[in-house]
């Protein structure tokens, strides 16, 4: 993982990892590399009603890039791009700020990967080995034609690599209308991972008729991608190199994460 010294985000209340502190991350690339490689993020934002107190939660579709430094890597400042149908609520809402006292709705984001299954010698001592970073900013919608073209292709190309140039584009203008995209500065972050074995207690560890009884160990643990299936109206043959490509990649990279995570001395 990054270094110390590599550029991070502020350490503020909202944000600090407080039980298992080793475990928290704030730089950059710890925080954008497991949002960029999580297919869905969760999105909380105040609905501003005062009949209901709870904050809504959208599963959405993000990207975490910057239209100003384009060739930006992960360890650089980058914005979250969201996307979503223009008359959604979180879309009505972010056109005149909620309630920030910044310009902008106030949003909480959340990304987690499951990289494990920590099975311990006790109920109590079993664990995850996961990714996860929360996220705090402020967002506005896109307004700048080119912005939203670009965004639109990046969020197009997370889902699935080199997606947006192998289907029919640009998109029309009832696409573009309907469509919108949300650019959030985020103000504050943190990442928390676990890896590695079991942590038993050693009371336990002393019991070998029990440790004779009880597996432990982790069952590694990632998305895995299936076969692709045309559907009927499909003319365009067999499924193309670079969906292959994307599945293959992604299945490898996804258990190679986990089986290292299980090995992980941490």
């Amino acid at each position: 993982m990054a270094d110390e010294e590599s550029p991070a985000y502020p350490k503020v209340p909202r944000s600090t990892i407080n039980r298992y502190k080793p475990r928290g991350k704030y730089d950059y690339a710890s925080i954008h590399d497991i949002v960029n490689t999580m297919p869905i993020v969760h999105v909380s934002f105040p609905t501003l009603d005062p009949e209901d107190p709870f904050p809504a939660v959208l599963p959405m579709i993000g990207f975490m890039a910057s239209f100003e430094n384009q060739a930006a890597g992960l360890d650089e400042a980058l914005d979250l791009y969201l996307h979503g149908y223009v008359s959604s609520r979180i879309m009505r809402l972010s056109k005149d700020g909620g309630s920030g006292a910044e310009k902008g709705l106030p949003l909480t984001v959340a990304a987690t990967h499951l990289d494990g299954l920590v099975l311990a010698l006790t109920p109590n001592s079993h664990s995850y080995n996961y990714r996860s970073a929360i996220l705090h900013g402020y967002a506005t919608p896109v307004t700048d034609h080119e912005e939203k073209v670009w965004a639109m292709e990046e969020i197009t190309n997370s889902v699935l690599a080199d997606r947006w140039t192998n289907t029919r584009v640009p998109p029309n203008k009832t696409e573009m209308t309907t469509t919108q995209i949300l650019r959030v500065r985020i103000v504050s972050a943190s990442a928390k991972i676990r890896s590695g074995e079991p942590h038993d207690d050693r009371k336990d560890l002393k019991d070998e008729e029990m440790r004779k009884k009880v597996w432990v160990g982790v069952v590694p643990t990632w998305i895995q991608y299936g076969e692709p299936k045309a559907c009927e109206y499909n003319l365009a043959g067999n499924v193309p190199d670079y969906v292959k490509a994307f599945v293959d990649g992604e299945n490898k990279e996804g258990r190679r994460k986990a089986e290292e995570a299980a090995m992980d001395g941490g």
